[in-house]
């Protein structure tokens, strides 16, 4: 059995953890919210790099009717404001989405988004707040505008299960979706129209992550390998074998572009590779998986298992 790489921190909690997600606006990033039977849980963490030591604070609990696969986060989300504004969308098993809205006191409403006719597998908020984009098992990607009440203007019908999408902040009104078939689309929501799509070769596909600072980059999980692509050619640029069963969620360092964390197997398998080297910078082994998100602004991956939210601090150059 090899080494497994011990956490930085670990934080323990009274209920099984089915969802995280760390928020991406700069003012909340140590806002996470964690997703349980029943519940969605916001709380703060403070890390010793900001605060001098590390710390968590639970602040609310929301309840959520179904289980929950995925959450994100508002750009405009805030900590910094008063009163404080969080903005937030969760996937639930029942096929809809709920889209929160709270103060983290005593103003809270919740409102539901009803279009998916199966599960839906991932969800993001547009990096300017425009849209939500949701992808499911009805091969579909839906844009839901933030304007008119988040009425889904724009369906996207693929050819199999939507299984990731992704927005970038230098590309506006844009997305790239992954179908479990092993195709990725970059769609224009303008025109309604895909402008690129490549092709991983085979399948199943699992995840897709467009590097925050190269928006020419994007990354697949696709059965056990990693693979990269610049948008610019149509054929792949990296492609590295990491989990031997398959694999589960990729994600980029959002701070750093040759870093990638990905779940897989055998067993909960979490590794982080740099582009150019085999050996990982993380390989531990977990008891279950509950979500993988990386901190907005320090170099900490966290991962959901079971009970427990485990935080690895990676020595990135």
């Amino acid at each position: 059995m090899r080494n497994s790489t011990t956490p930085t921190h670990t934080l323990n909690f009274p209920e099984q953890l089915e969802c995280f997600e760390f928020c991406n606006s700069d003012f909340a990033c140590n806002l996470v919210a964690l997703a349980s039977h029943k519940k969605i849980i916001l709380g703060l963490i403070n890390l010793p790099e900001e605060s001098g030591c590390f710390d968590w604070k639970r602040v609310k609990d929301l309840y959520h009717e179904s289980r929950c696969v995925s959450l994100c986060f508002a750009p405009e989300t805030s900590m910094a404001v008063v009163p404080k504004s969080v903005i937030f969308c969760a996937a639930g098993s029942d096929f809809r989405l709920r889209v929160f809205r709270t103060d983290l006191q005593n103003s809270d409403t919740v409102q539901i988004l009803n279009g998916h006719s199966n599960y839906i597998n991932e969800v993001i908020w547009d990096c300017n707040s425009e849209f939500l984009a949701s992808v499911g098992d009805d091969n579909t990607c839906r844009i839901w505008d933030t304007k008119s009440n988040f009425e889904n203007t724009i369906t996207f019908h693929l050819q199999s299960a939507g299984m990731s999408v992704k927005c970038h902040p230098e590309e506006p009104r844009k997305v790239v979706v992954a179908e479990k078939r092993g195709v990725i689309h970059l769609y224009n929501i303008q025109s309604e129209a895909a402008i690129i799509s490549v092709e991983a070769q085979k399948s199943p596909l699992k995840s897709v992550d467009w590097c925050p600072l190269n928006r020419m980059c994007i990354t697949a999980l696709v059965a056990g390998d990693i693979i990269s692509w610049d948008l610019r050619r149509p054929t792949p640029i990296d492609i590295k074998q990491v989990h031997e069963d398959g694999g589960q969620i990729v994600r980029i360092a959002p701070n750093a572009e040759t870093v990638v964390a990905s779940v897989g197997r055998p067993d909960v398998a979490v590794k982080v590779f740099t582009a150019k080297s085999r050996i990982p910078l993380v390989d531990a082994t977990l008891k279950l998986y509950g979500g993988l998100s990386w901190h907005h602004r320090l170099p900490y991956i966290g991962v959901a298992t079971d009970r427990k939210l485990c935080l690895w601090k990676l020595q990135i150059k």
